[in-house]
């Protein structure tokens, strides 16, 4: 495994990366932010290619057959898929549910987002946990053919399980994969059951999520006949006018990893999952009724696990479908957890994402979690949607709860630690407390110098499409500075056949390059190109020997590249012994001995720079597949190959240049 600390199921664990597709053109986080912040409301009429709504609707809710309602929240382009990307065969795509597809696309989104290449994951402990609970492709599917249509596709295709098994099949991923059905806790039940794998050791890396789609109407009529969709389509969670929720679509999926060991590997952290659990009704007043005792027990079970005070907490993303059963039961829940020690200036803020986009049932718990993740990053608490009227089934003051009507910026003063809940119609609960990510350590700093952006794809209109979606990124005000994004592509992205570089010095630069390239006109600094398929490209590292030498010449490094830096300082405590000078005066310029004249200092200094450039270009991910030196380089391959150690190494630098300067006095 990756780490030598003790597993434990508590252990805190990063969400290092996440993607997603929710409706209201919601094809990332940050558009998603921004729909949230907005108080934006997705819902809409239903698309006439899903079903003919007007020859459905009857107002009746007792009609047989028949929908009272016309909304929902809708993907856009679910028919679209790129199967070539993925090596699908097009007759193979076809019998997929598009369920599918849209795991394969949005896991490895999430994946890329975290900057890991997905091709050098194949044969890691990856896990794959997938929340799915509708099948209606395969009963669509299957009935309209009437068994003519199945094909040697049609089984893995319509498969719940091969959704999570497709991924780790796409990508190699060898950890613990399994689809989990808990109806609509199904996503939150899923980022539970990986975090335990991850505490106990059992993978090191997992992807989780959840996904619905709405393919036929028979699921929603189910959904009228048990009287608990909104008639005029809206989730008013809290509200006095509660009448129901309304279902929706989407697919969130998130990255998760030990917090030790992505603190370690220098990952991004968006967020921290301190503790989760999972528990079930039971008993209660009927099936798919919601049990308090329940909801209250999962919470403070998951305030235990990440040993986590509840007057700490200062939101909770709710289950909240906006019933006018379920809100004011899981609000009691709420306040018999958090109202104790609570002041009635300070209440608990509570709200849902289900008032922004519909209930997406096994893809809204980690609807929920892309929310908070959201909310810890940007400080602000969005509006609830749909709530002018508080429910007066509960007495909120004695509770300590209050709802958010606009966006509020995040209590001063206060943790930013988060509860997030989902509740299953098949009684089983689920919880997370999730915390804001410690503050980064490092960051990426512009210089007035080029720098050097790679883009690829396995397509020249996808290429074309990555160019503009780039472009539009680095013309953004406020976005991340240019070298960050060209270390980010460079080094953190996978590499496909058709590749683009830009050399830019400002990130307005590379934009325009980009949108020129892509409108087919003449920029200078710009380079496209195909890598031929299959051709090994290995790299050999040349050591030289004397003569390239420049006063100063590792001043700059010294400066700005911290793994050259590290290198040259264990050098030169290694060279100490045996020198009369100090390694990291001479490479700054500074000291009696800067000015190289001594072949006795020259030597050694050389030698060390080749070995600090050498674990550089190693820390860009450019490892050496042969090594060849000549006179001092002879050293510093050897040492790069493993077959001398550092301190060897060095010794043998200086000492045989104190040799070759005493032959050197002779012979004058």
């Amino acid at each position: 495994m990756a780490t030598d600390r003790p597993f434990s199921p508590a252990t805190p664990i990063a969400i290092i990366g996440m993607a997603c597709r929710f409706p209201g053109a919601v094809t990332s986080p940050a558009a998603l932010w921004e729909l949230l912040r907005r108080g934006g409301d997705a819902i809409v009429e239903v698309p006439r290619d899903r079903w003919d709504v007007d020859a459905l609707f009857d107002p009746d809710p007792d009609a047989p057959g028949r929908l009272y309602t016309r909304w929902g929240g809708f993907l856009d382009d679910i028919d679209r898929f790129d199967a070539g990307f993925f090596g699908i065969a097009p007759v193979e795509a076809i019998q997929m549910d598009p369920q599918q597809r849209l795991l394969l696309e949005v896991g490895w989104e999430a994946l890329e987002r975290a900057g890991l290449d997905v091709d050098a994951l194949a044969g890691s402990s990856t896990g794959v946990y997938v929340g799915i609970s509708s099948f209606e492709y395969g009963v669509r599917l299957l009935a309209a053919g009437r068994g003519t249509e199945i094909d040697a596709y049609t089984a893995t295709g319509v498969s719940t399980s091969v959704a999570a098994g497709r991924i780790a099949y796409a990508f190699g991923l060898q950890g613990p994969t399994l689809a989990v059905d808990t109806a609509c806790s199904s996503s939150l039940v899923a980022v539970h059951l990986a975090c335990q794998s991850l505490g106990l050791g059992q993978c090191d890396l997992a992807l989780a999520g959840g996904v619905n789609l709405m393919l036929s109407p028979e699921s929603t009529i189910g959904m009228c006949r048990l009287h608990t969709l909104s008639p005029d389509g809206r989730c008013r969670t809290f509200s006095a006018q509660a009448n129901g929720y309304v279902r929706a679509e989407g697919c969130g999926v998130v990255l998760l990893k030990r917090l030790a060991d992505a603190v370690r590997d220098g990952n991004p952290v968006l967020a921290v999952i301190r503790g989760s659990a999972v528990n079930q009704d039971g008993l209660s007043n009927g099936l798919t009724a919601p049990n308090p005792a329940a909801q209250e027990a999962v919470i403070r079970q998951a305030l235990a696990a990440g040993r986590v005070d509840p007057t700490t907490i200062t939101y909770v993303e709710a289950h909240g479908t906006g019933t006018p059963l379920g809100d004011p039961i899981e609000l009691e829940a709420l306040g018999a957890v958090f109202a104790s020690g609570r002041r009635s200036d300070d209440p608990l803020w509570v709200g849902a994402i289900k008032s922004n986009l519909g209930h997406a049932e096994a893809a809204a718990g980690v609807a929920g979690l892309i929310k908070t993740v959201l909310m810890l990053q940007h400080g602000e608490i969005p509006a609830n949607l749909h709530c002018a009227e508080r429910t007066p089934m509960v007495k909120w003051e004695r509770l300590r709860l209050a709802v958010p009507d606009g966006l509020r910026p995040w209590p001063e003063a206060r943790q930013r630690l988060v509860g997030l809940s989902s509740f299953g119609f098949s009684g089983t609960n689920a919880h997370l407390v999730v915390e804001a990510a410690p503050p980064a350590q490092t960051a990426v700093v512009d210089r007035p110098t080029a720098s050097l952006l790679v883009l690829s794809a396995r397509s020249e209109p996808a290429l074309k499409a990555l160019a503009d979606t780039q472009a539009a990124q680095l013309a953004r005000a406020g976005g991340p500075a240019l070298a960050t994004v060209a270390a980010t592509l460079g080094r953190s992205r996978t590499h496909h056949a058709e590749r683009l570089t830009v050399v830019a010095r400002s990130p307005e630069e590379a934009a325009t390059r980009l949108r020129a390239w892509t409108a087919g006109e003449a920029s200078p600094g710009l380079l496209h190109g195909t890598a031929s398929p299959g051709r090994s490209r290995r790299v050999a590292f040349v050591f030289p020997g004397q003569g390239g030498q420049w006063v100063a010449m590792g001043r700059a490094l010294l400066a700005e590249a911290a793994v050259f830096r590290e290198v040259i300082e264990a050098c030169d405590t290694a060279m100490r012994p045996y020198a009369d000078w100090r390694l990291v005066e001479v490479l700054r310029g500074e000291g009696p001995a800067a000015d190289l004249t001594r072949v006795d200092v020259v030597q050694p200094a050389i030698f060390a720079m080749q070995v600090g450039l050498a674990a550089l270009w190693r820390s860009y991910g450019v490892t050496p597949a042969a090594v060849v030196g000549h006179s001092m380089g002879e050293i510093a391959a050897a040492h790069v190959a493993g077959a001398l150690s550092l301190d060897e190494a060095c010794r043998t630098a200086v000492l045989r240049s104190r040799v070759a300067r005493q032959a050197s006095g002779r012979g004058r």
